[in-house]
């Protein structure tokens, strides 16, 4: 593609073709949603992102704060999708430290799988039954 072709990209095709959601109808809702935020204000599907824009964007479990490298219109695999943007180590370090919180439990029980009996008790002391 031509440089003059990814100048304007709405914001909604350039989450879904950096591969952030599945379709672009999934993003455009999760923008309208106030899941996408720039500069600490919600954004709207028809916002141009520009080189140097930072982001923060939740999907699921996980909020990313990105910086926009590089701007496509056109969706691609997954490792040329990674050259449109950029991570910061805050928000590397922050999904890293929830993601190991959520594996660990809120409970405090570690399990791999089926809880064992001294596991289950544990669990039912924390619940109060």
């Amino acid at each position: 593609m031509s440089e003059k072709d990814d100048d304007k990209v709405r914001l909604d095709k350039w989450l879904w073709a950096a591969r952030f959601y599945k379709t672009r109808s999934l993003a455009k809702e999760a923008i309208e949603g106030g899941k996408v935020h720039c500069r600490g204000e919600r954004c709207k599907p028809g916002k141009e992102p520009k080189l140097g824009d930072e982001y923060v964007i939740r999907a699921g479990f996980d909020e990313r704060t990105v910086v926009v490298r590089a701007l496509s219109m056109v969706r691609r695999g997954a490792p040329e999708a990674q050259l449109l943007y950029e991570e910061t180590a805050d928000s590397i370090v922050r999904r890293e430290q929830a993601a190991a919180l959520r594996k660990a439990g809120a409970l405090g029980v570690q399990t791999d799988g089926r809880p064992n009996k001294k596991q289950r008790r544990q669990l039912l002391g924390l619940r109060g039954d």
